[in-house]
């Protein structure tokens, strides 16, 4: 092993190792903080609440995949040993973000004094009137901290994820004391959960802003080194990664839309609490694989392709060991749940069983996705991701309505539409890897 080679393998094992304690304590926070949140709100308001979070989190789109390409600029010209160059792609990056953020929060405000949020939310339990302010609320810090959350771009780019996952601890920790503190001195009320929740954001990347740029004074944002001529390379990326983004939403926060739709928004409690559940499996991959993007863009910015093949090998049989954890915990996951949650989270085996299989397909496609990502090779994923975000919501409806599946026919909609990329994904990193 080179000592290029070394180096990146030991900086690779210490995100992994940093970013395992914290997202370990930010996974215990959001389960100890769930029962709570049921508790607090009840079945129906907390799946509104949900729903709420699920739509507005859209927004994370807006940046036009702007976050991702960033990160892999920042990688490569530090990689070039660039800094200079760094700092100019940070500061378009954070101006171009920070306006786009603006227009979009004004052109949201006018469009709020028109939309039917009963019929959005498909409930009457909550006057319009309390909904719009709780949108608008929720809005408000969901924007402002689409902006400062750059800051885990730049911490990615700097191969420094055990950071980037410590402000997903912070914030999970500061909505699970803020939750608690509700729920003690004061009643269900969506408005507190709301301001509870974007708090915890804000602070927790305001932090991580503040510490990030006192250290790199060299990479600090600056009005004075935005730079037109970024803007193109950056949305020539972004742009690519925006397309991806958008279908993998379309999948993914989508479904929370569709049962509230077709089953009503106390059915969303049950999909939340199972998928949160097998949402072990996702977060304990991504703390894996999250490193290795920027080191494969590290990697393949110094053509050390063996590298990179050895990296493949071991999160193949990584995910192997996954896809078993993941049978194991369907056959036991309603006990999981009825200790955990009770019984406003129950769901007969089935759907324990489709999650699993779902977990499985995600965690198969991340493998190929995050290297390709990682070295700008988007064309087949956003071919792909463009098929199966056409095909979802269709689906869905199909297997909901005219085949009886409920919640499972929107679980099985997504499994099939993710399954498309299991099969091409490998067969062209196969190909990358061979030329």
């Amino acid at each position: 092993m080179t000592d290029t080679q070394e180096t990146r393998s030991f900086n690779y094992k210490k995100q992994l190792k940093g970013s395992a304690v914290f997202k370990l304590g930010a996974v215990l926070a959001t389960f100890l903080a769930m029962p709570i949140m049921i508790d607090y709100l009840g079945a129906e308001l907390f799946g509104v609440w949900a729903t709420m979070l699920t739509l507005l989190t859209w927004v994370m789109l807006f940046d036009l995949g702007i976050g991702n390409g960033l990160r892999n600029k920042i990688t490569e010209s530090l990689a070039k040993k660039r800094p200079d160059t760094a700092a100019e792609y940070i500061s378009t990056a954070y101006g171009l973000v920070g306006l786009i953020s603006l227009m979009i929060f004004l052109v949201f405000l006018i469009g709020n004094v028109w939309l039917p949020w009963q019929k959005v939310f498909n409930t009457t339990s909550v006057p319009e009137r309390i909904l719009s302010e709780a949108v608008v609320t929720l809005g408000f810090f969901i924007f402002l901290n689409f902006w400062i959350s750059l800051v885990n771009q730049v911490y990615q780019g700097l191969q420094k994820t055990s950071v980037m996952v410590f402000g997903q601890f912070l914030s999970n920790a500061l909505a699970l004391i803020f939750v608690f503190l509700l729920s003690v001195y004061t009643k269900g009320t969506l408005i507190f959960l709301i301001w509870a929740y974007g708090l915890s954001l804000i602070l927790s990347n305001s932090i991580l802003t503040i510490y990030l740029f006192s250290v790199h004074k060299e990479i600090r944002p600056k009005i004075i080194l935005f730079d037109f001529g970024k803007v193109r390379a950056l949305f020539s990326l972004g742009m690519r990664f925006f397309i991806i983004q958008l279908a993998v939403l379309v999948i993914f926060m989508s479904d929370k839309i569709l049962i509230t739709q077709l089953l009503g928004p106390q059915y969303v409690t049950s999909y939340e609490v199972i998928f949160k559940l097998f949402s072990v499996f996702t977060v304990l991959h991504a703390v894996v694989l999250a490193p290795l993007w920027p080191a494969y863009s590290d990697a393949h910015a110094k053509g050390d392709m063996d590298w990179i093949r050895k990296q493949l090998k071991k999160q193949i049989k990584f995910a192997s060991l996954i896809f078993v954890m993941a049978i194991l915990l369907a056959l036991v996951g309603p006990l999981i749940v009825k200790l955990w949650i009770g019984e406003d989270g129950s769901a007969p085996h089935s759907l324990h069983m489709l999650f699993a299989f779902f977990i499985i397909v995600s965690v198969w496609n991340n493998v190929f996705a995050y290297f390709v990502n990682a070295i700008n090779e988007l064309s087949v994923q956003l071919w792909s991701a463009i098929l199966a975000g056409l095909l979802n919501i269709p689906l869905s409806i199909f297997l909901v309505k005219y085949v009886g599946m409920g919640v499972g026919g929107v679980v099985m909609a997504t499994l099939l539409s993710l399954s498309i990329y299991s099969f091409i994904g490998p067969l062209q990193v196969l190909k990358i890897i061979k030329e």
